[in-house]
């Protein structure tokens, strides 16, 4: 399965703002850890944003913040701010005329929600605190 970047890089931003620094983080500074582009960040955040997982200051000292505690907030808050899905979409319209693969559409399709739907599942079991804790046990990784 491909890995969702976004997802990861969501990740990413928040567990380097749980790190326990009270001062904000610009998206270069984000885009510097992750290793990609201040735009692809501002999208992301933008998203943790409006979900109420961060706050936005603008200024000299602005930058991304923390809203919420991280003992409070899920991994399954964070997939689902993002809208989109681990697993696989819906085809779209039924433009098949054969029996056999609309049945096996339908059966995949509801399949694959079990599994999206496990996936969530999981991910809510796992909170921000949880990969902080996880990634300072592990420092050399840090950035």
């Amino acid at each position: 399965m491909k890995r969702n970047s976004r997802l990861l890089l969501a990740l990413h931003a928040l567990s380097h703002m749980a790190y326990g620094t009270n001062e904000a983080q610009t998206s270069a500074e984000i885009a510097d850890h992750a290793g990609t582009n201040p735009v692809v960040v501002r999208r992301v955040v933008g998203k943790l944003r409006a979900a109420g997982l961060l706050t936005s200051e603008r200024g000299h000292s602005g930058g991304w913040r923390l809203v919420r505690d991280i003992q409070q907030s899920t991994l399954a808050d964070v997939y689902a701010a993002l809208g989109e899905s681990l697993i696989a979409s819906d085809p779209g319209p039924e433009t098949n005329v054969c029996a056999v693969a609309r049945a096996l559409d339908t059966r995949v399709i509801y399949i694959v929600k079990e599994i999206e739907n496990s996936s969530v599942a999981r991910l809510s079991q796992t909170t921000i605190a949880d990969v902080q804790k996880t990634t300072s046990q592990d420092t050399s990784h840090a950035h």
